[in-house]
């Protein structure tokens, strides 16, 4: 059952969609999360004060990656929503669930150095395994939003 508490405010995140174009296939990361909950997500995190979206964007993916993005395509989304933590979290104090904004970055594929407190490990998928795998309805509704974008724009 769902823990209910109505006290605090909505961390401010950023959703990264991340893929690849490999061998003439559409691919996205994704991410088999263990910390907080189990499943899977593609990158994301909160924003630091004084961060601007990009930078977050630049930064979470450092950190979840292990990738320094360059002059990789960003894109950013008029795509935001809010989800609430199932349980409050000692490490977010005051937060009761993130407010997101959603973002894209088109990288190579490559082996990904995935943060071991936070991820027990990764795949590159298409969209159809990639969709069925995700844990969390809003983002499977956000990599709709980037795979329709995507197919649109080639």
């Amino acid at each position: 059952m769902k823990e209910k508490f109505s006290k605090g405010k909505y961390r401010p995140s950023v959703f990264i969609v991340t893929y690849s174009f490999f061998e003439g296939n559409l691919i996205y990361l994704m991410l088999k999360r263990k910390l907080h909950w189990t499943g899977w997500e593609f990158p994301k995190g909160g924003i630091e004060r004084g961060e601007t979206f990009f930078d977050a964007v630049k930064r979470e993916l450092k950190e979840e990656t292990g990738i320094k993005l360059g002059k990789e395509k960003i894109k950013k989304f008029n795509v935001r929503g809010k989800f609430d933590y199932a349980r409050k979290y000692p490490d977010r104090p005051g937060f009761i669930g993130q407010k997101y904004t959603l973002f894209s970055v088109e990288i190579k594929k490559q082996k990904i150095k995935f943060d071991k407190r936070e991820h027990a490990g990764y795949e590159w998928l298409n969209f159809e395994k990639a969709y069925k795998k995700i844990t969390h309805e809003d983002q499977k509704k956000c990599l709709k939003v980037v795979d329709d974008w995507l197919r649109k724009s080639q």
